[in-house]
C-alpha cells in the first residue's frame, strides 16, 4: 500500500515483477493485489517480455521485428512488452508492429516523458528500474501507464509473529 499511496493521484498503476520467493508467489501477489497494486504477470506464458539480451542476440530491435509479427499472429491475445534503454530505441520500438508496451528501464524523469510524448496512444509504457519510495510520485508524474516494482515482492519485511500457548487442558 505504500507505494500506490505514495505514487499519488496520477493515472499510473504499480506493478509486482515475477521477483517473488519461491513457493509464496501466490501469496505475494495476492499482498501487493490486497494493497491496491496490480499483478504484472504470474509466469511467463503470460506475456512477452523481451529484453535487452533478447535484442542483442538478435542484432538489434529492427531484427526483433519479424519475431514480434510472428508471435502476434500465433498468439493473438498475448501481450507483447520490448525493453528500451533510450529514446532512440523508444522510436525505434515505435516503428515495430504488434508492441503493446515499452519499459522504460532505468530511464530519467525527462527521457520518460519524452518517450510519452512521441509514443502518446501508439503503445503503452512501464517505468522499471531504481523505483522507491522517494521517488514513485515523480516516476509515476512522467505519464507512464505503469511503475513495476521488484521490491514489492522481493524486499517485503517480514512479520515476527509467534503463538505462544498459556493452557494445556487435559
Amino acid at each position: 500500500r505504500q507505494f500506490v499511496e505514495a505514487a499519488g493521484p496520477n493515472a499510473a498503476k504499480i506493478l509486482d515483477t515475477r521477483k517473488t520467493t519461491p513457493g509464496l508467489r501466490k501469496f505475494e501477489k495476492a499482498a501487493v493485489s490486497a494493497g491496491g497494486g496490480t499483478n504484472h504477470r504470474f509466469g511467463l506464458y503470460d506475456g512477452v517480455l523481451v529484453k535487452d539480451n533478447h535484442l542483442l542476440a538478435r542484432n538489434g530491435i529492427a531484427r526483433m521485428g519479424g519475431v514480434i509479427e510472428r508471435v502476434r499472429k500465433e498468439h493473438p491475445g498475448l501481450k507483447i512488452e520490448v525493453e528500451a534503454d533510450n529514446l532512440d530505441q523508444v522510436r525505434a520500438l515505435l516503428e515495430v508492429p504488434g508492441v503493446d508496451v515499452i519499459l522504460l528501464d532505468n530511464m530519467r524523469g525527462t527521457e520518460m516523458r519524452e518517450a510519452v510524448a512521441i509514443g502518446k496512444g501508439k503503445v503503452k509504457f512501464e517505468a522499471s528500474g531504481g523505483v522507491n519510495l522517494r521517488n514513485i510520485r515523480q516516476i509515476a508524474a512522467t505519464g507512464v501507464d505503469y511503475v513495476s516494482i521488484g521490491a514489492l515482492t522481493h524486499s517485503a519485511r517480514a512479520i515476527d509473529f509467534s503463538l505462544e500457548l498459556t493452557h494445556v487442558a487435559a
